[in-house]
């Protein structure tokens, strides 16, 4: 993958990430933005072996036109906090299940920020990363109405999908229920 891979636009998410495992997990945000017709950007980064990227990266993330940053990090779980630190646009975290605790170290991480220096903390693993992209396209429809029509439509297909579910339950369950 690579700059704007959801189209030939100017990138207006990057997502990043600590370490090239985290790719198949944050994947799931580039095809939800990709689904919602976003340009983004990928990179990996990282808080503690590349600082010198890492600052590039945030101080100058605004300057390339970005209007949130999608932060994967596990353990220590660090970058996101640094981001956040380092800029002033949004920033949301997904925590990575990359040790022995499962993401929770990595969730405690990207929660307790001290006051002044916000992430926004998605759940651990793939939910965060679909949820990270759902929510900066929520971002972005504040200023894009064509991501807000977009975000009611994917919104409607949710409600009908679970429509769907609980009609098939109902037939299911009559079936059972007449064949006792």
């Amino acid at each position: 993958m690579s700059k704007g891979e959801a189209s030939r636009e100017k990138p207006v998410v990057g997502i990043i990430m600590g370490s090239d495992t985290d790719l198949p997990i944050m994947n799931e945000s580039a095809k939800m933005l990709a689904k919602f017709s976003i340009p983004f950007e990928i990179e990996v980064v990282s808080a503690h072996r590349s600082p010198a990227r890492t600052h590039e990266y945030a101080s100058t993330a605004i300057e390339r036109g970005l209007k949130v940053v999608i932060v994967a990090a596990g353990g220590a779980a660090h970058l996101a906090g640094v981001v956040a630190a380092l800029t002033t646009l949004p920033v949301i975290a997904v925590p990575m299940a990359t040790t022995v605790l499962s993401g929770i170290d990595a969730l405690l991480s990207s929660v307790q920020m001290p006051a002044g220096v916000p992430v926004a903390a998605m759940a651990i693993d793939k939910p965060g990363a679909i949820n990270a992209a759902i929510y900066a396209a929520e971002i972005i429809a504040t200023f894009d109405p064509r991501v807000a029509e977009q975000l009611v439509a994917y919104k409607q297909e949710l409600a009908r999908s679970v429509a769907e579910k609980s009609a098939r339950v109902k037939q299911q369950f009559a079936e059972r229920s007449a064949a006792k």
